[in-house]
């Protein structure tokens, strides 16, 4: 594998964790000023707000776990396809699953929703950079060998643990 997509991806993973860590520390700030203000209203069925952006806080953990690049390589895996074709089945479930979710950046904060965001994004990045440096004949089986291969050699080029504990503490602040 290329040591500059290496780099490439370490490089873009240090910039988007580092962005996190500020949205983080700024949401913390923003949390002590909250504590001293009153509970969300309730909806108009009943259901507390703040029950409402629980479960959306929910939704996303699960969706940051289901497009994990190593979760969606389990599920997708198929051995008798191109890294090609490979390559788009990954990219269109990872958008498949997030569409799926786009209605819960109504629930949670800007920054919980841009994070997730960040998350698709630096994935799908990942994805289409290793793909883009095999060779045509390349099967589907190496290029999930390549990205597997990354995420082992450089644990911080994935952002899931960032942006699940930062959904988390989100969530729990609702609690």
């Amino acid at each position: 594998m290329d040591s500059n997509l290496l780099i490439i991806a370490v490089a873009f993973a240090a910039l988007v964790a580092g962005a996190l860590v500020y949205l983080f520390l700024k949401q913390r700030r923003e949390i002590k000023a909250a504590q001293t203000k009153k509970p969300g209203s309730e909806e108009s069925g009943g259901v507390p707000a703040s029950q409402m952006q629980l479960q959306a806080y929910e939704r996303l953990i699960l969706l940051v776990d289901r497009i994990s690049l190593p979760n969606l390589i389990q599920r997708m895996n198929q051995p008798d396809i191109s890294a090609r074709e490979m390559q788009g089945l990954l990219t269109h479930t990872l958008r498949q699953e997030f569409e799926h979710n786009i209605t819960q950046q109504i629930y949670v904060s800007a920054e919980a929703w841009d994070a997730v965001r960040n998350y698709k994004e630096q994935n799908m990045l990942i994805i289409n950079q290793i793909a883009s440096y095999l060779p045509p004949e390349a099967s589907g089986m190496d290029l999930n060998k390549h990205l597997l291969e990354l995420l082992v050699q450089s644990p911080k080029a994935s952002l899931q643990n960032i942006v699940s504990d930062a959904l988390s503490f989100e969530a729990k602040k609702l609690m």
